[in-house]
C-alpha cells in the first residue's frame, strides 16, 4: 500500500518533467531557428503547459521547488566566478547605489500607486514589489554575453546583490503593512545581527576551512566525491542562511564566494554548470505557468501602458542611483537598461501579499502580466543596452543643463597635435590587443591615438605619455576630436559586439576613407560587421584555430612553406572554416603528412649492442631506422653528432624516425 501511495506521488512529477522538457525542446528548437532568446521559449512553454494554458502540468508545486533549486545554483555559480576581493571592490555600488535604487523605487511607486486610489499600505507594498529586479534572467544573460566582469556588469551585479539582501526586511514588513502586530524593529535588529554573523562565517570559511577541505578531497582524485562536496557546500550554506531568516539565494551566493577563494573554483564551476542549466529552466517555466494569457488579451492596452510606465520609471531611478556613485552617464544608462524588469523574488513576495490580503485576485493578475512581460522584454533590451544608452546620450540637451549635469571625470588631458592627427592610426580599446598594436605603431613611428573608456587606464597611461583620451568611440564628438576624417586606419579592439557595431556606424558617418579593422569574437559576426562598413574583420576563434592547426602540422613535420601557403589560402577565402583536408584541399596545395616523429629517449641501460660504442660502428640507422639529432648529457645539449659519438647511461637522445623505429630503439636502450 505504501509503495502504491509513493508511486502516486512520484509519477505525476515524472510525467510533468517529461511534458515540460518535451514541450520545451520543441519550443526552444523553433526559437533557435527564429534566433529568439531561449528564455522567452521557456516562458512560453510554461504558459502553454500551465493552468491558464493547456493544463498539461499537475505538480506545479514540485516544479516551483525545482525552479528554486535553479535560482540557488545560478547564484552559487555567480559567487564562484566572483570573489570576496571583487565584492569588496564594489561595496560602494552595493550599499549606496543599491540602497538608493530600492528606496527611490519604493518612494516613486508608492506615490504613483496611491494616486491610482490604493491605500497607503498597499501602495508601499507595491513599492516593495517593483523595487526588485530579476537576478536569474539578468545574470544569465550577462554570463552568456561575457559581460559579467565589465564595469557595467559589476555595477549591475552590485545592485542585484543589494536587492537580494533587502528581500528579507521586505518579508518582515509585509505582515505589518497588513495590520499584523509584530515588533518589526526588534526583528530587523535581530536580522542585522544574524546577517553580520553570516558574513563573518563566510570570510572565515573562505580563508581557512573550505580551501583545506577541498585540497584533501582533490588529493583523492575522486570526481564524484569532489562534486558531492561542492553540492553539499552550496546547499548547506543556503539552508543555514534560510534558518537564520535570510534568503536561499543569498546563502547560495555566499557559498559560491567561499569556494571562489580556493584554487578549485574553476573546476567546481565546470561541474555545476550542467545542473544549473537544467534546474534553471524549471524556474523560467514556472514563471510562465503563472501567466494568464486570456487576461492579458482582455486588458492588453492597460497592461502595455503599465509595462511602459514600469520600464521608464525603473530605468530613470536606476540611472540616477548608479550616477550617484560617480559612474558615467553611459554606464548609468546601461545598468538602467539592464534591471528595468520585475524580479523573481517579487513573485514570491506577491504570494505573501495574497496571503495577507494586500493584493486581490485581479490586482495579482495585473502584477503577473507586468512581471512576465518585462521579463520577456529583458533579453531584447539587454542585448541592445549599449546602443540604447548611446542613443539616450545623443538626445539634444540644452547647453546649461549639459554643463551642469554632464560627466565630469578627473582624467588628465593629452594634447593632440595636428602632426599626430594626420594620416594617423586610431586604436579603440586599450586591452591586450590595443597595447600590442600601440607598441608596434610606436616602434614603426606611425602616429596614433587611443580611445579608452576605463578612466583608471586613461589616467595611468596618460601619465606615461601615451596619446590616449577618455571617451566612447560611438560618440560623434569623440570621433571628431581625434579627427577620424583624417585617419588612415581605425582598429576597433574591444570585445563587445553591440558596441563595436555602433562604433562602425559612427565612423562611416564621418569618414568613408578610413580603413576600419575590427576585432570580434566569433566567425558568425563577420558578415554583419562587413555590411555595416568594416573593411576587415579578425575573429578571435578563427585566428586561434589557425594557430592550433599550424602547430599541429609543424609537429607532423609538414614543410613550413606548405603550411604558410595553406593558411594564406584559408584567409583569402574570406575566413571560411577549414574543410577536411582530404576532401577539399586548396588548389595547388598538397599536405603530405610524413610518418615521422621527433622524440627524446633516455638511455637507461649501461650495456648492450648500442651502448658505449661509436655510432659509425653499430650501424644505428640501418638497424633501427632512426637518426640521432642531439644528445643531452650532464645538463648540456650536444648537437654536433659525428660517427665517433657514443651513447652512455643517463643520456637523453633526441632522435627522428617512424613510430615503429622509435619503439624498437626504446626497447634496446630503455628498461622493459
Amino acid at each position: 500500500m505504501d509503495q502504491l501511495i509513493l508511486a502516486a506521488v512520484e509519477l505525476p512529477l515524472l510525467s510533468d518533467i517529461v511534458v515540460i522538457f518535451g514541450l520545451a525542446t520543441l519550443v526552444i528548437l523553433l526559437f533557435m531557428r527564429l534566433k529568439l532568446p531561449t528564455i522567452i521559449g521557456y516562458l512560453l512553454t510554461g504558459a502553454i503547459a500551465g493552468p491558464y494554458g493547456l493544463s498539461l502540468v499537475d505538480a506545479s508545486t514540485a516544479v516551483e521547488v525545482l525552479s528554486e533549486i535553479g535560482v540557488i545554483l545560478l547564484l552559487f555559480v555567480i559567487g564562484m566566478e566572483f570573489s570576496l576581493k571583487n565584492l569588496m571592490a564594489i561595496k560602494k555600488a552595493v550599499f549606496i547605489g543599491g540602497s538608493l535604487q530600492v528606496i527611490l523605487t519604493i518612494g516613486v511607486t508608492t506615490l504613483i500607486t496611491y494616486a491610482f486610489g490604493f491605500d497607503w499600505n498597499i501602495a508601499v507594498f507595491f513599492g516593495f514589489l517593483f523595487a526588485l529586479s530579476s537576478t536569474a534572467i539578468v545574470l544569465k544573460l550577462l554570463q552568456e554575453t561575457g559581460q559579467i566582469n565589465t564595469l557595467s556588469g559589476r555595477t549591475t551585479l552590485a545592485v542585484l546583490i543589494f536587492q537580494d539582501i533587502i528581500i528579507v526586511p521586505f518579508v518582515l514588513f509585509t505582515p505589518m503593512l497588513a495590520g499584523e502586530t509584530e515588533n518589526i524593529l526588534l526583528s530587523l535588529a535581530f536580522m542585522a545581527l544574524k546577517g553580520g554573523l553570516v558574513v563573518l562565517l563566510t570570510i572565515l570559511s573562505a580563508k581557512y576551512l573550505i580551501p583545506q577541505l577541498l585540497y584533501r578531497i582533490a588529493k583523492t582524485r575522486n570526481e564524484e566525491l569532489f562534486l558531492l562536496s561542492i553540492i553539499v557546500t552550496c546547499f548547506a550554506v543556503a539552508y543555514a542562511t534560510s534558518l537564520l531568516g535570510l534568503s536561499l539565494g543569498l546563502g547560495a551566493f555566499l557559498a559560491g564566494l567561499i569556494i571562489s577563494e580556493s584554487e578549485y573554483s574553476h573546476h567546481a564551476t565546470g561541474k555545476i554548470l550542467p545542473f544549473r542549466e537544467i534546474f534553471l529552466s524549471f524556474f523560467f517555466v514556472s514563471v510562465g505557468m503563472l501567466f494568464d494569457v486570456s487576461f492579458l488579451f482582455e486588458h492588453i492596452f492597460i497592461i502595455l501602458l503599465l509595462v511602459t510606465l514600469t520600464i521608464v520609471v525603473k530605468f530613470i531611478i536606476t540611472a540616477l542611483a548608479v550616477k550617484s556613485i560617480r559612474s558615467t552617464f553611459k554606464e548609468a544608462f546601461i545598468v538602467g537598461f539592464s534591471i528595468f524588469q520585475i524580479g523573481e523574488f517579487s513573485l514570491l513576495l506577491a504570494k505573501e501579499g495574497l496571503k495577507y490580503e494586500l493584493l486581490d485576485a485581479i490586482t495579482y493578475q495585473y502584477f503577473l502580466a507586468i512581471s512576465v512581460m518585462t521579463m520577456a522584454l529583458t533579453p531584447f533590451i539587454l542585448k541592445k543596452r549599449e546602443d540604447l544608452a548611446c542613443r539616450v546620450l545623443n538626445i539634444p540637451v540644452p547647453a546649461p543643463i549639459k554643463a551642469r549635469f554632464g560627466d565630469r571625470e578627473d582624467i588628465p588631458t593629452v594634447e593632440l597635435t595636428d602632426e599626430m592627427l594626420t594620416d594617423h592610426l586610431i586604436i579603440v580599446g586599450y586591452g591586450l590587443n590595443g597595447r600590442n598594436l600601440a607598441r608596434a605603431a610606436k616602434r614603426a613611428s606611425i602616429p596614433y591615438v587611443i580611445i579608452e573608456m576605463n578612466p583608471e587606464t586613461v589616467r595611468k597611461e596618460a601619465a606615461k605619455g601615451e596619446p590616449i583620451i577618455y571617451g566612447d568611440a560611438a560618440n560623434a564628438v569623440v570621433l571628431e576630436h581625434v579627427h577620424v576624417h583624417r585617419a588612415r586606419v581605425v582598429v576597433i579592439a574591444i570585445s563587445n559586439h553591440d558596441a563595436t557595431q555602433g562604433i562602425i556606424v559612427n565612423i562611416r558617418h564621418h569618414s568613408q576613407n578610413a580603413f576600419v579593422i575590427v576585432r570580434t569574437r566569433y566567425v558568425n559576426e563577420i558578415e554583419a560587421m562587413l555590411e555595416l562598413g568594416a573593411d576587415e574583420v579578425i575573429p578571435e576563434e578563427f585566428e586561434t584555430s589557425i594557430e592550433i592547426f599550424t602547430r599541429v602540422l609543424n609537429k607532423y613535420l609538414v614543410p613550413r612553406g606548405e603550411i604558410e601557403d595553406f593558411t594564406h589560402d584559408v584567409r583569402v577565402r574570406n575566413y571560411e572554416m577549414f574543410r577536411a583536408i582530404s576532401n577539399d584541399q586548396p588548389s595547388g596545395i598538397r599536405l603530405d603528412l610524413p610518418e615521422i616523429n621527433f622524440a627524446g629517449l633516455k638511455i637507461e641501460k649501461d650495456s648492450g649492442s648500442f651502448i658505449g660504442r661509436p655510432i659509425k660502428d653499430i650501424n644505428l640507422r640501418e638497424r633501427t631506422g632512426i637518426n640521432v639529432v642531439a644528445i643531452k648529457r650532464d645538463g648540456k645539449t650536444k648537437t654536433d653528432i659525428t660517427g665517433d659519438t657514443k651513447l652512455k647511461l643517463g643520456d637523453v637522445v633526441y632522435v627522428v624516425g617512424k613510430p615503429e623505429a622509435l619503439e624498437r630503439f626504446e626497447e634496446e636502450v630503455g628498461i622493459n
